[in-house]
């Protein structure tokens, strides 16, 4: 007959194996899924860090094509003379009294373009400098006349 004292422990180590091996199971399937989502991370960085460099290129080209346009303007403004600020074209408007839609008919364009030359976020061409550059020495009688003979070719 074996000894009790064998007996437990072989109970004892069968029991332990048990329990070591569920542990050990679950942490399989954890280890598992974060591999998966190592490699998941590891597929979506790469692909933002391609969109980042296809995105500074894009960056480095606009810029280039920006300093390429803004050293022409500089170039046609120094030709001309003519200074283009855009704080002192909304204070002009401003002072004549006149909407955006309405300076953008006396100079030629929309209303629109009055507002991103006001905001800054684009700059006039020479044509429209000039037709800007007329209207700054100029009253409001003068102004209504312009606006009523624009609006007048505009309705023919």
């Amino acid at each position: 007959m074996p000894n009790i004292a064998s007996v437990l422990k072989a109970e004892i180590t069968r029991l332990a194996r048990k329990e070591v091996r569920d542990e050990c199971d679950a942490l399989r399937k954890s280890n598992t899924s974060q591999r998966a989502e190592i490699a998941s991370l590891k597929r979506r960085v790469q692909t933002l860090e391609s969109s980042i460099k296809r995105l500074a290129k894009q960056d480095v080209a606009t810029a280039a094509r920006k300093q390429a346009s803004s050293s022409v303007a500089f170039a046609e403004a120094q030709q001309t003379g003519i200074r283009f600020r855009a704080q002192g074209m909304a204070a002009n408007r401003k002072r004549l009294g006149l909407s955006a839609a309405d300076f953008g008919l006396l100079v030629g364009t929309t209303g629109q373009s009055v507002y991103a030359w006001e905001s800054g976020k684009a700059k006039p061409r020479p044509d429209a400098l000039a037709a800007i550059a007329g209207l700054r020495g100029i009253g409001k009688r003068e102004v209504a006349t312009r606006l009523a003979a624009a609006k007048g070719d505009f309705l023919r």
